[in-house]
């Protein structure tokens, strides 16, 4: 019954943009904060960006900021992240999660006890 699904992902020049969506079961949207990571072929799982269950609070890894966005759409249990201006490096298998983290654990994996099994965003040179 608690589940998250992960789409939007594809194959994007540098320079273009994706907008990816978290659509969550009723329990998990209803009771979680969401968050974006990512991880890239050999390397760590890392933080992308997070959105407080109530309220419009975000954050983002430096590395994002200025272009991607988090936001949520509460009539369809989902949460999104758009993000322009791409670049190779942003090439990654992309997933969202669930739980309910204290401030200092909210941008690292063990905040969150839900995953969704990830979609791919490959950016070409």
């Amino acid at each position: 019954q608690v589940q998250l699904v992960e789409s939007g992902g594809g194959m994007v020049q540098t320079g273009g943009s994706l907008r990816l969506s978290c659509t969550a079961s009723k329990e998990a949207y209803s009771s979680y904060q969401l968050a974006w990571f990512r991880q890239a072929p050999g390397k760590e799982r890392e933080f992308v960006a997070t959105l407080k269950r109530t309220g419009t609070n975000t954050w983002y890894r430096d590395s994002v900021k200025g272009r991607f966005t988090v936001s949520r759409d509460n009539t369809k249990n989902t949460v999104y992240l758009q993000m322009n201006s791409l670049r190779p490096e942003d090439t990654a298998v992309y997933y969202c999660a669930a739980g309910n983290p204290i401030l200092s654990s909210q941008r690292t994996e063990g905040g969150y006890r839900l995953w969704g099994q990830g979609t791919q965003v490959t950016v070409s040179s």
